[in-house]
């Protein structure tokens, strides 16, 4: 039997904001475009390292003024004084979501969580999720290290992590409030890249994933906006067979 049509919209309602499209460029302009483009499939658009280096703060509040939720994928680690200052000046952009690294202990993720607590009720905005990486996805895991991790994650108060999707399922048990973002996002039969750990979006929704972060599939495809609608797809019917 197939879902109703109200169910149907209600799906893809859910699915704009379970997609990130990553905007690997250090040109603004270029992301907004690039965004505004995939806007029927991503409703949340990170920010990483290049394009924030590039073009600081301003590429966060031009992307919100677009519409978008901006997840900020810069993975703070520093001494935590360091962290919390830089989390409250990301607090105070009204991010959605904000990374830190997993590696940087407790003391760390717990600044992280007090800087963008801080910076939002300095501006008025939501606070931001805190979410901590826990290995990058283009290394291979070390035993233990994924969960010793997550733990502290729950432990100081972030929102979520930042996983692969091979990692999620057995997370979520132990830690079934926290948000699960998976990166390394790609269709069955594309390549892999840099990413050791891998997973097509049904595969990454169908283990529990929240969030999943797309990036070369879509911006490095012959056909982006047809690899976001076919993304999107294979999202809507993981979420309709759960």
């Amino acid at each position: 039997m197939r879902p109703r049509q109200d169910v149907r919209d209600n799906i893809k309602d859910d699915v704009r904001f379970r997609l990130a499209l990553a905007l690997d460029t250090d040109d603004l302009d270029r992301a907004v475009e690039m965004a505004a483009a995939a806007k029927e499939v991503f409703g949340v658009v990170k920010v990483g390292l290049e394009l924030f280096s590039a073009c600081g703060p301003a590429a966060v509040t031009r992307l919100i003024s677009e519409g978008f939720r901006v997840f900020v994928d810069l993975k703070l680690y520093d001494i935590p004084t360091t962290v919390e200052k830089a989390a409250r000046v990301l607090g105070r952009l009204g991010c959605s979501y904000v990374t830190v690294h997993g590696a940087g202990g407790m003391s760390t993720l717990e600044a992280a969580v007090a800087g963008c607590r801080q910076g939002a009720e300095e501006s008025g905005h939501p606070v931001s999720n805190v979410l901590a990486v826990t290995v990058l996805t283009s290394e291979i895991a070390q035993a233990g290290e994924v969960h010793h991790r997550t733990e502290l994650a729950a432990q100081s108060g972030c929102a979520g992590i930042v996983c692969s999707a091979d990692d999620v399922y057995a997370l979520k048990q132990r830690h079934p409030g926290l948000i699960a973002v998976v990166p390394g996002i790609r269709l069955p039969g594309d390549p892999h890249h840099d990413q050791v750990r891998a997973s097509t979006p049904a595969q990454a929704i169908e283990k529990g994933a929240d969030l999943l972060v797309v990036g070369r599939a879509v911006t490095a495809s012959r056909n982006p906006l047809a690899t976001a609608f076919s993304i999107r797809e294979d999202v809507e019917r993981a979420i309709s067979s759960k």
